[in-house]
């Protein structure tokens, strides 16, 4: 007994000492991957950026811990990070070209319609651009079609087959688990609810997604034709032909691609581009080491703040999964009132793409921009979605720059609420029984759905909602109620069009929102730094054990199409009763 007590004291104390060493490598490995990250990085002479276009595009890079761990860098590029090393990478001497990589790759037009401009004014610095594929998608195209030369591999493919919008519609699906949604809304166009409570697409949202997906597909089809010197008719044909299947030799034929090459052989024409010898390695920045690039901070500070996901009161569950591509109000506000009373911020370019959210939550972002509004100047920069809640908390601003293809608009408010009696009287077999003092005291409760005077009730809370947020776009957009009104109804619009109804200011990306935040502040030297800054190493830690954008990552890819009504249901559970969205998905592909 007493060689089994020193033997099991041995193991525990080993166990603790296999601890103590193994949390010293973590914590020096933690210190290493900051020290690395925070390095300051030197281009080398004839050097060549490295675009990955891989994953998706969200407006920030998601690079955690938790990846690092895993012996991965997050594969989703942030549109900040990437406008900002195209830009450095123009005014560095010591880079002569961008190679981009083209692989599984998606995001949301406007964001790679501001990428594919930055590269288009990065040519005329008189640098080359060139992109290689194994494969291209028709977002990972639409970019590389800018480039000089565009090259495949000769077992390659390029998608081309036009868009889609193919909404999901669950009310059958509910009502096998004996769940119905009771919808109370305002505007014929404000469809969110139709997935719930329809088989098919009302006339009115697809009187609307059809002006979006045509609208998008026209600006695609434009710039690529401009770029590869084929008319719009030959591309509209090619995506009718399924041009996806066509042989590598028939891309050619068709000069979507410049020629059929393979990974070495593109290195070769790169060098040759470099005046490199072929024994010669090509120096290669990325996207993360141009974070690094020291650039000019002279003159005063504008500050871009980014508001993307979903709008939320409070952080949630979908957090678990989106790890930080939520707005959260309370997080929001007191972030907008910390660069009100910063007095080194001059003005605010408020960059957001969002669907909307809680009505609830929109409202109170709305008046922190009131408040800072009255500081100092306030721009908003309209990324993919800027749409019903989205519109809501710019509407305020004292400008408004929207991408062509920004999908925005969407005034309008409406509830959901669920109706679980069925599920819980048919399906679980539970029984009910009540007292109560008042008429409507089990309201809201599993026993039962809403009678139509409870419905009247909520419907005229929504009108109110719905007034509310008609006087915000009417006071700050310098409109009558009336001609909010006439624009209103939930309906949606691309930038391109809402333009000429007075909802922006003007079109064109991030550069043209500070651009007019420095005109309206005055300042003829200045530069920008992005806010919310990186989460600190704690942070990072703590929402790296819940999976964060790793686990994002790895859900998206492991379900595929499924992911996004998967996402559906989270949010469903989530929400909030009232909410100011636009419709949940438009599964563009």
């Amino acid at each position: 007994m007493k060689d089994f007590f020193k033997y099991v004291l041995a193991t525990v104390v080993g166990l603790i000492v296999f601890g103590l060493i193994m949390a010293f490598f973590g914590i020096m490995s933690i210190v290493g991957m900051v020290s690395s990250g925070q390095a300051t990085t030197n281009v080398s002479k004839n050097s060549v950026l490295v675009l990955k276009l891989n994953g998706a595009m969200d407006e920030q890079a998601g690079n955690g811990l938790f990846t690092q761990f895993m012996g991965e860098s997050s594969e989703n590029l942030g549109l900040q990070e990437t406008l900002s090393a195209i830009k450095k990478a123009k005014d560095n001497d010591h880079i002569k070209g961008i190679y981009i990589e083209s692989k599984a790759f998606v995001g949301d037009v406007a964001s790679m319609q501001e990428v594919r401009q930055a590269l288009a004014d990065f040519k005329k610095s008189g640098k080359f651009i060139v992109a290689y594929g194994d494969t291209y998608t028709q977002g990972s195209y639409y970019l590389a079609s800018v480039a000089d030369k565009v090259w495949l591999n000769p077992q390659g493919m390029l998608d081309w087959h036009g868009l889609a919008s193919e909404p999901y519609y669950v009310k059958d699906l509910l009502a096998k688990f004996g769940v119905k949604m009771q919808p109370v809304r305002v505007g014929k166009y404000k469809s969110a609810v139709e997935m719930f409570t329809e088989d098919k697409m009302s006339e009115p949202n697809r009187e609307q997604t059809t002006a979006m997906i045509n609208g998008l597909w026209e600006n695609i089809c434009k710039e690529v034709s401009a770029s590869r010197k084929v008319s719009v008719d030959s591309l509209n044909a090619y995506a009718d032909r399924l041009l996806t299947f066509a042989t590598p030799q028939d891309l050619v034929k068709c000069k979507m691609v410049d020629g059929l090459l393979y990974a070495d052989q593109v290195k070769a024409e790169v060098k040759k581009m470099l005046d490199l010898k072929e024994d010669k390695s090509i120096s290669q920045v990325n996207v993360a080491d141009m974070a690094n690039v020291k650039e000019d901070l002279d003159g005063e500070e504008i500050a871009v703040y980014y508001a993307y996901g979903d709008i939320v009161s409070e952080s949630g569950a979908t957090n678990l999964y989106s790890q930080g591509h939520q707005i959260v109000a309370s997080t929001v506000c007191a972030d907008l009132e910390k660069l009100m009373n910063d007095d080194d911020v001059k003005a605010v370019v408020l960059r957001v793409n969002s669907p909307g959210g809680s009505a609830y939550a929109s409202e109170q972002i709305w008046r922190q921009v009131e408040l800072l509004k009255a500081k100092k100047p306030v721009v908003v920069s309209m990324g993919g979605y800027a749409a019903s809640g989205g519109y809501y908390i710019s509407c305020n601003s004292n400008w408004i720059v929207a991408d062509p293809t920004t999908i925005t608009g969407s005034i309008g408010i409406f509830g959901l609420f669920p109706d679980f009696s069925q599920l819980a009287t048919q399906k679980l077999g539970v029984k009910f029984d009540d007292v109560h003092t008042n008429k409507h005291a089990n309201f809201g409760t599993l026993s039962r759905p809403f009678n139509p005077e409870e419905l009247d009730i909520l419907s005229t809370y929504i009108q109110n909602g719905y007034q509310l947020f008609r006087k915000r776009v009417a006071d700050g957009r310098k409109m009558t109620i009336d001609q909010v009104e006439a624009l209103a109804q939930g309906h949606v619009y691309l930038a391109q069009d809402a333009i000429k109804l007075k909802l922006v200011d003007e079109l064109g990306g991030l550069d043209k929102a500070v651009a007019k935040a420095a005109q309206l502040a005055k300042l003829k030297e200045y530069h920008t730094i992005g806010y919310p800054a990186a989460p600190d190493i704690l942070d990072q830690l703590l929402s790296s054990a819940k999976g964060g954008s790793y686990l994002d990552d790895q859900t998206r890819l492991a379900l595929g199409d499924l992911y996004e009504p998967f996402m559906m249901i989270i949010r469903v559970r989530e929400m909030e009763p009232i909410q100011a969205r636009m419709p949940f998905y438009l599964n563009i592909h």
